[in-house]
């Protein structure tokens, strides 16, 4: 885990960046920018890039039907976020938007014991935009299929990806979610503020992505050798990479099923386009495609910001806890279960 994660500079960042650099593409003026080129002639994206986005996933109520806000909207919603900062308590990671909007304490929300004060999330990165989804034009997500309705109702409250999910089965550390265990926590991962920092590394056949949390390391080549063979699996996926322009594109398939993101099946492809818009901002558009999942493809777009920083190991199996603990619990309902009190009240 990161010891020190970021300072405390977002706000003049925000102040900095002018809002044809902050905007979507499509919105932002890309073409007026030329990337610095690696050896190979391609945009160069090497370095290390932070997602610290408060941009809401989904587009908020309060924002139905519009999808920026105007610049003096931007900086009363500014103003908001850092007086939820100001309360103190637990950080609310996603939930610092809706907070903000609705103008409620920090505590008024239900947040789980145990996370990070707002020391770990002073460095917030937000810009017009009312949600992280550009497709569908509402910025939500679209309709499940009758077939994922089937699949969540059995699997009842859980949100993760997992087999099992955080409330599922333990009667041994296989059934457990992949995070649990710390063994990934799968890819393309867009979730924000907490370890979401990315390194590139590029090479002419291939480029490094190495994502912070569990330090996954995805090895997109870029010398158009085909996709692997249908039933061929892998925790992170197959990507597979070329240039379009001063874009570089990556389409993933082949994932297993314990890892596909957003609680898809492996049936998924997920294409992402990287596109240097700034000295500082890489425009990171991705679009999940699952027709055993949506009924129809939707697209997202997060902004990554360049960091003068160093990646920290993300030493996930050091002193997990967790993990004991919770088949602990298992085992104490088993016995708790098997006792004849529990049998006789339940009689």
């Amino acid at each position: 885990m990161r010891k020190v994660l970021v300072t405390a500079v977002g706000a003049a960042v925000l102040a900095a960046v002018s809002v044809a650099a902050q905007a979507p593409s499509g919105t932002a003026k890309v073409g007026k920018y030329t990337p610095p080129r690696a050896v190979d002639g391609h945009a160069d994206l090497a370095g290390v890039w932070s997602n610290n986005s408060v941009t809401p996933f989904e587009r908020p109520k309060q924002w139905a039907g519009k999808d920026h806000i105007t610049e003096a909207e931007l900086e009363q919603l500014k103003r908001d976020i850092s007086q939820v900062y100001d309360d103190g308590g637990d950080a609310i990671f996603q939930n610092v938007v809706e907070a903000a909007l609705e103008r409620k304490h920090l505590t008024s929300y239900d947040v789980k014991t145990g996370n990070y004060n707002q020391f770990w999330m002073v460095e917030n990165d937000i810009d017009t935009r009312t949600s992280l989804i550009t497709d569908p034009p509402d910025g939500r997500l679209p309709a499940l299929t009758a077939d994922a309705q089937q699949r969540r109702r059995g699997r009842g409250l859980q949100v993760s990806s997992d087999e099992g999910g955080p409330a599922g089965r333990g009667d041994g550390p296989e059934d457990r979610p992949l995070g649990e265990r710390c063994i990934t926590f799968g890819a393309p991962r867009t979730g924000a503020g907490y370890n979401s920092y990315f390194q590139f590394v590029q090479s002419p056949t291939t480029v490094g992505i190495l994502q912070e949390t569990i330090h996954d390391v995805r090895v997109v080549p870029i010398d158009k050798k085909p996709h692997l063979t249908s039933d061929l699996r892998q925790w992170l996926g197959d990507p597979r990479g070329h240039w379009e322009g001063d874009t570089l594109v990556v389409e993933t398939t082949n994932f297993k099923g314990r890892s596909v993101p957003y609680n898809a099946t492996d049936k998924l492809k997920v294409i992402e386009r990287f596109t240097r818009v700034s000295p500082d901002y890489i425009n990171w558009q991705l679009t999940f495609d699952d027709p055993s999942t949506w009924t129809k493809p939707w697209t997202m777009m997060i902004r990554l910001k360049k960091e003068a920083k160093e990646l920290y190991e993300y030493a996930c199996h050091e002193s997990n806890y967790s993990l004991p603990g919770i088949l602990a619990g298992f085992r104490a309902k088993d016995k708790a279960a098997a006792s004849p009190t529990a049998t006789k009240s339940n009689d």
